[in-house]
């Protein structure tokens, strides 16, 4: 079954998301003095005592105001609170209750589940009762008042949480989920793909550069498989980026990048490849990930026949190091090939954890041998590739014994790598070659163990 969720609401620079940190015992909420800075919904995995439950981070609610954001944060708070089994309300001690408090207290009223105010800033057991008693005018119950930055308090409040949640079941065993990034500089529509993707306005999408900040993560089902999605950061150049939110925010982005399965890499259709598109793709390909090609806004291009295969001809000669990715032309806003991203994604995180077996290894080698013999040096040395194995897999990894390394310039080597591709497949992953030297008696002893012993 779905972990229950606990939904934290409030004011903006009430500490929502330092409370959303201490809960869940980490560091992935963004803490910024500032308003604002939480738009979207996130999620994070909280416990305590037995229980495993999900905590919701919502931006900072106002309702006398419809600038830029602030309706679809209210939109983003209310799709929160109708997932949630507990909300918890945040309000400030310090600065005691305001009309905001007042309207967002009012507001709740309007949902099912169960409330608790929480008076946050209350730094000292006294100064926490005397605070909180006046948060007793909100008509909520009872306030517990708690310090979200020194954890004092948190205890107790999560003792009645967990109170509050549904009964315990048994939660259905199954696969950890396919970890899914989708990544792009500004603008490419990631956030608009993700809400395609899901069918839902998942996170805020707005023409303004920055607007989502936080990693948001969201479970799915699709081709029989549980997938969770990343909506990330759109990641500019670092010396574009001023300390801040967007700062941390594009730190967490490299960071889901890091702990993605495969990475959907958005590129504009109109924009074509930018030198960031590129530095992206270099640190998709460093990291080792499965990757596809996501090239967006394609309903706002001009067509005839040969426009797609000129597009990816054009793409590609942009981005050749990655010319084992599939490329998929899509439509985030009218929903064109979205969800044919599922079934390249999961090919390629297939191929990314496939294994070989040293046999197939070394014959698709002796074909790409008697093809294109290994380079000779002007002093009449030739190289000499004994045998390759495979030797890890997230990326495929393949150690190749031969008598001198530094005999096969680059060219050979592209040479092997894509002979490897043509007779093993790999679609949609990086390979990893590592020359090893190797004098011949010894890698004939090792093959022949290799044989013996070695089974995938």
């Amino acid at each position: 079954m779905p972990r229950p969720v606990v939904a934290i609401i409030g004011r903006p620079n009430v500490g929502k998301s330092t409370l959303v940190n201490r809960l869940c015992r980490s560091r992935e909420a963004i803490v910024h003095d500032q308003p604002g800075v939480t738009r979207d919904r996130t999620y994070q995995d909280g416990f305590w005592g037995d229980r495993e439950f999900k905590v919701v981070d919502t931006g900072g609610l106002v309702f006398d105001d419809e600038s830029e954001f602030l309706p679809e944060i209210r939109e983003q708070a209310k799709l929160a609170l109708s997932e949630a089994s507990v909300a918890l309300v945040i309000v400030d001690g310090q600065h005691g209750i305001t009309a905001a408090d007042e309207e967002i207290a009012s507001w709740l009223r309007g949902y099912k589940c169960e409330v608790l105010v929480t008076v946050n800033k209350c730094e000292s057991p006294e100064q926490g009762l005397a605070m909180a008693a006046e948060f007793w005018k909100l008509g909520l119950g009872e306030p517990y008042p708690i310090s979200a930055i020194h954890g004092a308090g948190t205890g107790e409040l999560l003792d009645r949480v967990i109170a509050l949640l549904p009964p315990k079941q048994l939660e259905e065993e199954g696969n950890e989920p396919i970890q899914l990034a989708i990544v792009g500089r500004p603008n490419v529509g990631k956030s608009s793909l993700l809400n395609a993707i899901c069918g839902e306005n998942r996170a805020i999408v707005s023409s303004i550069r920055g607007t989502t900040r936080d990693t948001i993560d969201t479970l799915i089902k699709r081709e029989g498989k549980t997938w969770k999605l990343i909506d990330t950061a759109g990641i500019r150049r670092r010396r574009s980026v001023s300390y801040g939110p967007e700062f941390f925010g594009i730190n967490r982005s490299f960071k889901a990048i890091q702990r993605s399965d495969v990475c959907l890499l958005v590129i504009d259709a109109l924009d074509g490849v930018t030198e960031q598109d590129q530095r992206l793709a270099g640190r998709i390909e460093q990291e080792g990930k499965a990757c596809v090609l996501v090239v967006n806004k394609w309903d706002a291009v001009e067509k005839d026949t040969y426009t797609m295969s000129s597009m990816e001809k054009e793409l590609r000669s942009k981005l050749y190091f990655l010319d084992w990715a599939e490329m998929l032309f899509v439509s985030a806003s009218t929903g064109q090939r979205v969800q044919s991203v599922f079934s390249l994604a999961s090919l390629a995180v297939e191929q990314n954890q496939r294994r070989v077996s040293t046999s197939v290894v070394n014959e698709v080698l002796t074909e790409a041998l008697s093809w294109r013999s290994p380079p000779t040096t002007r002093g009449g040395r030739q190289g000499r590739l004994y045998y390759g194995t495979q030797v890890s897999i997230k990326p495929p990894a393949f150690s190749l014994f031969v008598n001198e390394p530094k005999l096969f310039g680059d060219t050979y080597r592209r040479y092997i790598e894509r002979q490897l591709r043509e007779g093993l497949g790999f679609e949609g992953t990086p390979l990893k070659l590592f020359w090893r030297g190797k004098q011949q008696r010894s890698a004939e002893r090792d093959l022949a163990r290799q044989k013996d012993n070695l089974s995938f």
